[in-house]
């Protein structure tokens, strides 16, 4: 099979011919129909204090076809997506998961398509366990499923800010997953809902999922938003993750007000501890979501309570992949680019 190969920092992609995995005990083999260019995945070929292992096939947020099964829960031609996680040598034969129930958060959880042990769905097949694998509701549109993983990090951090109801809520960064939070604040009952993004092309994308959009660049934020809210924000999600933007949020924040990070983070930052001790600020980190959450998002786009497709801005082939992928390291148009290994 094809698979497009990290091999090093500052070096493209590689396309290249892999073995095509087959299914180990309790696993499934899928074919990849669809798999998002995750923010998280450009992020970890990039310069880090825990880089990224040479020879790791990425891709995380994926949907396919089975093609083999060791599960009596999976048949070939079943339709799939799947939480992105292999659990350690010491849990993994049971078949059934993290044995503390820990799920992402285990620390000897291997993420697939983030470790070379674990490839991921940049490539035309992969191998998951089948505890971790979804069915696709008939008349879902895999291009759609593919979008169940970055949904469910939005839908995990609005649960963890707490009641939304008739809240003021202001997002940093309108990259898929500030989209993502986005859509579930709304949901969720916010009064007032409003994106600070540099891209002019992202800011349209707020716009279409009903918020307001700011331009950081032309005003400040924090001034825009109580001009058209009536007041600061309630709640602040911080969904870009580069050094600055945490303090940016604590700025931001009324008196006992909310914020959730949501973007990661991956060199050290500073802060004024102060500016939030005054206000007495409540400070939420979050990461990924439950199997249940997961669940959760890939029902309400079956049953479309929630419509994603405004995200979807690109699809590619593996071929035209790694210039792709070193385009989006930098904010453009696209939200969310999908690989289609068939193309």
């Amino acid at each position: 099979m094809r698979a497009a190969v990290f091999h090093g920092e500052g070096q493209p992609l590689a396309i290249e011919d892999r073995q095509t995995p087959t299914a180990g005990p309790n696993d499934i083999v899928v074919k990849v129909a669809y798999c998002g260019i995750c923010g998280s995945d450009l992020h970890a070929t990039e310069p880090s204090p825990t880089p990224l292992e040479p020879g790791t096939v990425l891709g995380h947020e994926y949907a396919g076809i089975v093609t083999e099964s060791n599960s009596p829960n999976f048949a070939l031609a079943d339709r799939v997506i799947g939480l992105p996680l292999q659990e350690c040598d010491e849990c993994r034969p049971s078949g059934t998961g993290c044995r503390d129930r820990l799920g992402i958060l285990c620390p000897r959880n291997r993420i697939i398509g983030l470790s070379a042990s674990v490839p991921g769905g940049y490539a035309e097949y992969l191998r998951m366990p089948a505890h971790h694998a979804l069915r696709v509701p008939d008349g879902l549109d895999l291009k759609l499923a593919a979008l169940t993983e970055p949904l469910a990090v939005g839908a995990h951090a609005v649960r963890k800010a707490g009641s939304l109801l008739g809240m003021r809520v202001l997002i940093l960064g309108a990259g898929p997953i500030g989209l993502a939070v986005a859509l579930f604040a709304r949901t969720s009952g916010a009064r007032h809902l409003a994106i600070s993004e540099i891209s002019p092309a992202r800011r349209s994308q707020a716009e279409d999922l009903g918020a307001i959009a700011i331009d950081p660049a032309a005003e400040d934020p924090a001034a825009a938003f109580a001009r058209s809210a009536g007041g600061p924000p309630d709640v602040v999600f911080e969904c870009v993750g580069i050094p600055g933007m945490l303090r940016q949020a604590m700025d931001f924040a009324p008196l006992h007000g909310r914020i959730v990070v949501v973007g990661v983070c991956r060199p050290e930052d500073r802060i004024m501890p102060r500016v939030a001790i005054r206000k007495e600020l409540t400070l939420q980190f979050v990461l990924g979501y439950t199997a249940e959450e997961f669940a959760m998002v890939l029902d309400m786009l079956a049953a479309k309570r929630i419509d994603p497709s405004s995200l979807i801005t690109g699809i590619v082939g593996l071929d035209t992949l790694p210039e792709t992928f070193e385009s989006l390291r930098h904010p453009g148009r696209h939200a969310k680019v999908l690989i289609d290994p068939s193309r």
